[in-house]
């Protein structure tokens, strides 16, 4: 059995897509064994309704050091599901080829320092851009820079305001995750 902890900011709707993707066997041979928040949040919520340990760590310097301590020794992945901060070298060098993210665009485009949330979809509509989408990759001690392992795309329209692009964007968002974490795995289909 694989052992995944997730890391949350926000209201864990990728969380939870991922809880059902287990239960309903899309992703079989594996279970979160921990859920750990930056912040006071909904998707502690979601964690503790499915029986998943949690934890709350403070946001800070001493972050990364803290959440280290936190997750277990046989763990094989770490996802971040809409996680906010920003994780240390060292950590990132740790669980090198370990760590996966999620990011609301077609990665190179739109990553980076700021872009996060409703910032990249406003910067996606404010370039023009034709197509825009969801990027699974893994993390590294650059923002957005690790090797990417799926994307999912979708059109822009001209009548395409900052939340309708954010919500086309979430559900490619809801397909491609659960495929990523598969591969990354090595599970089988």
């Amino acid at each position: 059995m694989k052992k995944i902890v997730v890391l949350i900011s926000g209201s864990g709707t990728n969380l939870q897509r991922i809880i059902d993707c287990i239960q309903n066997g899309e992703i079989t041979d594996a279970q979160i064994s921990l859920v750990v928040a930056d912040r006071e949040c909904y998707g502690l919520q979601r964690a503790k309704d499915a029986g998943i340990p949690n934890r709350m760590i403070k946001r800070g310097s001493s972050f990364s050091e803290n959440l280290e301590k936190l997750i277990p020794e046989n763990t094989d992945l770490i996802v971040l599901a809409g996680f906010l901060s920003i994780l240390s070298d060292r950590f990132c060098e740790k669980y090198q080829g370990k760590i996966i993210n999620i990011h609301p665009a077609l990665l190179p485009k739109f990553g980076g320092f700021g872009m996060w949330g409703m910032n990249v979809h406003q910067a996606v509509l404010e370039a023009g851009e034709k197509e825009s989408g969801a990027t699974v990759h893994y993390v590294t001690s650059g923002i957005d820079e690790g090797e990417i392992i799926l994307q999912g795309k979708v059109h822009v329209d001209e009548s395409d305001t900052v939340e309708t692009l954010a919500a086309k964007v979430h559900q490619v968002e809801y397909e491609i995750f659960p495929k990523a974490i598969i591969k990354v795995l090595g599970i089988p289909l």
